[in-house]
């Protein structure tokens, strides 16, 4: 699937190291990727990429779901939204250090999308 995939890919590098780290390394998306290798891990082989697409995409909304219920829990609890390393995020992630550098550099390379 990586090889098919290459030229999507390749474009990660136009951008700055201090940018792609924050890209990769942050901690919902490390914790993001743990979990989906996980599920690859388990199952073994697979029959062609749709499996292999259809298995990552149920697993993402899986994990979405588990931590949206995590924050309306914690929201109902203390009437907020903790921002503690053990809450786990995928869309409303803790602040990043660099990550204003990294919006500027995305909104140069894509004018209009990020806001």
């Amino acid at each position: 699937m990586f090889e098919t995939a290459w030229d999507r890919f390749i474009p990660f590098f136009a951008f700055s190291p201090a940018v792609r780290k924050l890209l990769y390394t942050t901690n919902s998306i490390e914790s993001l990727n743990y979990q989906l290798r996980k599920v690859t891990k388990a199952r073994g082989h697979f029959p062609g990429d749709d499996a292999v697409v259809k298995l990552l995409w149920l697993a993402i909304i899986n994990i979405e779901d588990k931590r949206a219920r995590e924050r309306a829990a914690t929201k109902e609890k203390t009437g907020k939204i903790k921002n503690s390393p053990s809450t786990a995020r995928l869309i409303e992630g803790q602040r990043t250090i660099g990550w204003r550098e990294a919006l500027i550099e995305l909104d140069i390379a894509y004018p209009g999308r990020i806001r």
